[in-house]
């Protein structure tokens, strides 16, 4: 799976001429940011984690980072992030291509409330040059996530920032 899944994912909903293809990299949030012209917060990245037996994904702002104390707290279990091997295997993207459209059964998707200051944000479309632009509505509608969950935190500044 890839962009391609993606591509067939939307055309169910005629949707698929909306994926952005990129010339440059987009596969962390900084060069997706770049590529996209826009602020790095508005990337939604695509977070994959062992959840007992199955994989889950969490949508979250592109300037925050998972809390542990809080992901433990909804999921109760420690935050355990999948390996690159097993985000291909398991979800049918690679890193920096993960999203939450065109991906395996049984994978289960919630999104941060950190996305939700934004009318729109870009998560990925199963490359690692590819986005789509997507209003809040959308994005819940279409990765067909379960719920809203609050499970990060602000990343602290650096001295280099």
């Amino acid at each position: 799976m890839s962009i391609e899944a993606v591509r067939e994912y939307f055309k169910k909903f005629n949707m698929e001429d909306r994926i952005i293809e990129l010339k440059e990299s987009s596969a962390t949030v900084e060069l997706a940011a770049h590529a996209l012209n826009c602020e790095p917060a508005r990337i939604a990245k695509t977070l994959s984690f062992h959840l007992e037996e199955c994989p889950i994904l969490i949508l979250t702002a592109g300037d925050v980072k998972i809390d542990n104390k809080k992901y433990k707290e909804k999921f109760h279990t420690k935050a355990k992030m999948l390996s690159y091997e097993e985000a291909k295997t398991l979800i049918g993207h690679s890193v920096g291509g993960v999203c939450p459209f065109g991906i395996k059964e049984g994978v289960k998707v919630y999104l941060d409330d950190s996305l939700k200051r934004f009318k729109t944000v870009f998560p990925a479309a199963g490359s690692a040059n590819s986005a789509i632009e997507m209003n809040l509505e959308e994005l819940e509608r279409y990765s067909n996530s379960l719920e809203w969950i609050n499970v990060t935190k602000e990343k602290e500044a650096t001295l280099s920032e």
